[in-house]
């Protein structure tokens, strides 16, 4: 066929069907956008949190793109030019244009629902796993679909895709084993975050670790500020595997002990009456304890002291350094005043007989356990 004969083709009359199918598709997409509009704008009317209205108008513009194409494949296929193989190409073209219409509405899709999540239903949830968790399944899911719609078009335009499919399954399980410790870091931190044993904000301790305040569970890593203000940074995986103390869970209030001991000629008596009276008394009107009242317990005969302790109650983590301090200077000047002795650790030497030790004998004291 000669270019000359195909447009002479085009010119004649059979063609106004084609621009009457061509039209009739215009106005159905014009119709179709109407419709959309008219049922969003109801929908959200009698109930402003439905998801209905939104997801219709993100739906809008693919539909009428969908409808267009269409319009246009029929059009173009309803023209009076004798001949197959443009058909072939245009039917071709036609079907890449559909893959990539239906691959761009799927990631429009994706990208709706998640905005919608993050919006309406994560503020909701207990955990920020969702919050975390959701950029990273939102990326998958987009590179997943734009993978899968590239395929598509490869086998359209005839390309054989299987030793593509062969290649990228070898290269996945290279990579997977090259980022191996980075997954290991994202499922620990998918499990930290699912669990909900750690929120930002909570004052937590790991075993022969850091301590200090929660200010980021992320998916590779977990961020706490010390109480020096310096920020420490412990990958997921090792967060996971080890022994974490969060202070703020049940409940912000930490128990204080504060240990103590007097010597064997002490009044016990007075003593547990003057360490009640004094931890009473750091207590009282103090903003780092709660309102719960102390405890004073003998606790063991130790080597140089009668031992006890005092129980408290503080309102968090690092109110209880500034109780126990409190405390403990409210007992020294009690004990002071009343003569009530806190002996260093001592030795005590009886002789047979009555016998006198050596002039100028000394005897050291003796090591505290653990020297």
């Amino acid at each position: 066929m000669t270019f000359g004969q195909f447009f002479n083709d085009l010119a004649s009359w059979e063609s106004l069907f084609s621009l009457g199918v061509l039209g009739a598709f215009l106005l159905g997409a014009f119709i179709l956008r109407l419709v959309l509009n008219a049922v969003a704008t109801r929908l959200e009317a009698r109930g402003p949190e439905s998801i209905a209205p939104d997801m219709l108008r993100a739906a809008r513009v693919p539909a009428i793109v969908l409808v267009l194409l269409l319009g246009v494949y029929l059009a173009v296929m309803s023209l009076p030019v004798e001949g197959t193989a443009w058909r072939g190409v245009v039917t071709r073209m036609w079907q890449i244009g559909i893959v990539i219409a239906v691959v761009q509405a799927g990631a429009s899709a994706i990208d709706f629902f998640t905005k919608w999540y993050t919006r309406v239903i994560a503020p909701k949830t207990p955990t920020a796993m969702d919050d975390v968790l959701l950029p990273q399944v939102r990326r998958f899911a987009l590179v997943v679909v734009y993978g899968i719609g590239a395929l598509i078009v490869l086998d359209t335009l005839g390309v054989t895709i299987s030793p593509l499919l062969g290649a990228l399954g070898i290269t996945g399980l290279a990579l997977a084993l090259a980022v191996q410790p980075t997954l290991g870091n994202f499922f620990a931190g998918t499990y930290v975050l699912s669990d909900g044993a750690l929120n930002v904000g909570d004052y937590i301790e790991l075993a022969g670790g850091p301590s200090g305040y929660v200010i980021e569970v992320g998916w590779r890593s977990t961020k706490i500020r010390t109480v020096y203000n310096n920020m420490v940074i412990i990958p997921n995986s090792v967060l996971s595997d080890t022994i974490v103390t969060n202070y703020q869970s049940p409940s912000n209030a930490v128990s204080v002990l504060v240990h103590c001991g007097v010597s064997y000629e002490s009044d016990l008596q007075q003593v547990h009456d003057l360490a009640l009276e004094a931890s009473r008394a750091a207590i009282k009107d103090n903003p780092h304890a709660t309102d719960s009242d102390p405890v004073v317990n003998f606790r063991s005969f130790g080597d140089s002291n009668i031992d006890f302790y005092v129980f408290a109650q503080a309102n968090d983590r690092i109110a209880s350094f500034r109780l126990t301090s409190d405390i403990i200077r409210e007992i020294h000047a009690r004990f002071t005043e009343a003569g009530i002795e806190i002996n260093y650790p001592v030795r005590k030497l009886v002789y047979e007989d009555g016998q006198e030790p050596p002039s100028g004998a000394t005897v050291p004291a003796a090591p505290e356990d653990g020297d």
